[in-house]
């Protein structure tokens, strides 16, 4: 599950979901409130990293972007991620500036050059288990065939998961595990060039990784928008509380009575209960 500020990704830990995604779309809306136009830099995704890694304590993926520049920007991407505390980070290989993988106008550069990056990332982590997954925007571009191949190139250079941005139809879908000769991630953008199915039947193609990387912000921008529409019209959110979470519970959510009794065991306090 995409997730866009800690609050969202205790959340979706707090429900069960076992890997979170950070992406650029996502944060780009949350942090600053512009599109996911390569706007974001690398030191502002390693801080959002450092704290949503400080507050779950499930894995989480990072998007890398291009890897923000040439092989030494590479290199330091993958050990920023590494020392904020992601579990892993996708590469692409668009142009810079590149731009969201739904929107159209973009470029990618040669397949070669994104390999040579690949080596770059897989011979910079320090963790073994640190998941490099490579991206190509070429289906767009270039069409189905050179996306598969991409991939499958990149996979050689040292990526440990295949990812082919907006495949265009179900057909599509099905054929890319069939091809690729690495395990393969789904981006299942509601509302984006690729048709969304449901997680089983992905399963059944062949992918290891479905993604849903904006529904939480799409979710969030929708209660937040109620709830201002309640206040300008009725001066109320009454109409919107069955849908908002109670302040005890998002209490409990940020482990309020937890931050409260460690201080309490620290200055040697009774220990108190929260309302």
């Amino acid at each position: 599950m995409g997730i866009h500020d800690a609050l969202s990704a205790l959340v979706a830990e707090r429900e069960g979901i076992e890997l979170l995604f950070i992406g650029g779309f996502g944060l780009s809306a949350s942090l600053m409130g512009v599109p996911d136009l390569n706007l974001l830099t690398l030191t502002e995704m390693a801080e959002a990293i450092r704290r949503i890694c400080g507050r779950v304590n499930v894995p989480v993926i990072a998007d890398g972007d291009t890897g923000h520049g040439g092989v030494h920007n590479v290199s330091r991407t993958v050990r920023e991620f590494e020392a904020a505390g992601a579990s892993g980070l996708i590469l692409e290989d668009q142009k810079a500036p590149k731009r969201c993988g739904h929107f159209q106008g973009k470029e990618v550069i040669p397949a070669e050059e994104m390999a040579i990056k690949i080596r770059a990332a897989a011979s910079s982590r320090r963790r073994a288990d640190f998941v490099i997954v490579a991206r190509t925007d070429a289906r767009q571009t270039h069409g189905l065939a050179e996306a598969i191949r991409r991939v499958n190139l990149y996979h050689k250079a040292g990526a440990d998961i295949a990812f082919i941005e907006a495949p265009q139809s179900v057909e599509e879908l099905a054929l890319i595990p069939r091809r690729v000769n690495a395990p393969v991630l789904a981006n299942m953008l509601t509302g984006g060039s690729t048709p969304v199915v449901p997680a089983s039947q992905l399963e059944k193609w062949g992918f290891k990784i479905a993604v849903y990387p904006i529904e939480s912000l799409l979710g969030t921008a929708a209660i937040v928008s109620k709830i201002a529409r309640g206040i300008v019209q009725r001066g109320s959110v009454e109409g919107v509380l069955p849908e908002m979470l109670q302040f005890k519970e998002i209490k409990s959510m940020l482990g309020l009575q937890e931050f409260l009794s460690r201080q309490d065991s620290l200055t040697g306090r009774k220990k108190r209960g929260v309302r």
